[in-house]
């Protein structure tokens, strides 16, 4: 993507131009072929993680980046634009560390943090199970708490990395009071009942495993909860924020590719006579896609800069993923119908672009659950 930037600092500049010379050079030459194939990247996250950027937003005295989220989701975006896997692979490894890093204790951070975000390490957030998809507070997941810590049991579902991660950022319930009753934990991958469903065939990302995770009798030590018990749903929320956020700049990153491959080819292509840039229909079609990606971008930074100032943000989070994401879907859809037939065949990657934007529209939160939340704004006045 030739986007001009305008970032923070010059060290910033050199971060993007890093992303965006690996994502050009080693990420979206190996897309369509892995994903017709179903092949999990997992080196191109090992690859990724030596470029210190598995830990952009964390602290460098964890070994992070320290990067402001205006940054980090820029990178993401830049990724998400070469192959859609890694942006959100990306994005939710950041989320699976983010409940350590900001409700872990000082001694638990200081253990877990280097590790987790050290690159060598890929996470995962357990939240959904197979009955409890946007009602998160019913989760039934257990960790009953006994004298030697936490024994685990139950289900989570539509888990990205699901049985590739090397931890998992578990919600499980430890008493009956509804979401007071969720806490937090975290789980490395490996343990004694631990196992994994078959990954789900999906419509797009599918060298991104998503599969069930099973809790059969897991034991926890005492340390592995993060934060309070029965803190867990606030800590879901707030990391789903900042999700929510990866979530829009991966639909800005999509669409952008889609959007540059279509106007490339519009540019290009020839009939009676003229480019069929230049015929008003397309040219006003790749106007509006133009537009929208702007605006899109512009209201995910938006959000990105009042999280960096600590100022409220969960209501301009989810503006940013529903408009993102749904304009996400529109341009592809649009992108596949400039190429005409060849958008519809797998020699050209809007085909792509547009099964993988549906998913968008979907994960850390339905587009009408950021329906609810923004609508519970404006009712009270906060929007």
């Amino acid at each position: 993507m030739s986007v001009d930037r305008i970032l923070p600092t010059p060290e910033a500049h050199d971060l993007l131009d890093l992303v965006r010379e690996l994502a050009a050079k080693e990420v979206a030459p190996r897309a369509a072929a892995d994903e017709a194939a179903g092949r999990f990247p997992r080196d191109l996250f090992t690859l990724l993680g030596s470029a210190g950027l598995l830990g952009l937003p964390y602290a460098e005295e964890y070994g992070g980046g320290a990067q402001p989220y205006e940054v980090y989701l820029q990178v993401i975006e830049e990724l998400a634009g070469a192959w859609l896997a890694v942006g959100l692979g990306v994005s939710v490894h950041t989320l699976s560390c983010f409940p350590v890093s900001a409700y872990g204790g000082a001694g638990q951070r200081a253990e877990l943090m280097p590790s987790l975000i050290g690159g060598e390490l890929l996470g995962a957030y357990c939240l959904s199970e197979p009955q409890s998809g946007s009602d998160a507070a019913a989760l039934t997941t257990r960790a009953e708490q006994d004298a030697d810590g936490y024994l685990v049991d139950g289900v989570k579902a539509w888990i990205t990395h699901g049985g590739v991660a090397d931890f998992y950022t578990l919600m499980a319930r430890t008493s009956g009071e509804g979401a007071r009753g969720v806490s937090c934990f975290h789980v490395p991958a490996g343990l004694d009942g631990l196992s994994y469903g078959v990954p789900e065939r999906k419509m797009g990302m599918r060298s991104s495993p998503t599969a069930q995770v099973r809790f059969d009798g897991v034991r926890l030590p005492p340390e592995s909860l993060i934060g309070s018990p029965g803190q867990g749903f606030r800590i879901a929320l707030a990391a789903l924020d900042g999700g929510r956020l990866g979530i829009a700049a991966c639909a800005v990153g999509v669409a952008q590719a889609a959007f540059d491959a279509a106007s490339g080819y519009a540019r290009e292509r020839r009939q009676f006579g003229s480019r069929l840039v230049d015929f008003q229909g397309l040219g006003f079609m790749l106007a509006d896609m133009a537009t929208s990606i702007a605006a899109a971008r512009s209201l995910y930074l938006e959000a990105a800069r009042l999280r960096d100032a600590g100022r409220p943000y969960g209501t301009r989070a989810a503006m940013a993923k529903l408009y993102a994401t749904d304009m996400c879907m529109k341009v592809t859809t649009d992108a596949v119908q400039v190429l005409g037939g060849y958008g519809y065949v797998e020699d050209f990657p809007v085909e792509r672009h547009m099964r993988e934007a549906k998913v968008l529209q979907i994960v850390e939160g339905t587009n009408q659950i950021q329906r609810l939340v923004i609508s519970r704004a404006v009712a009270r006045g906060d929007a």
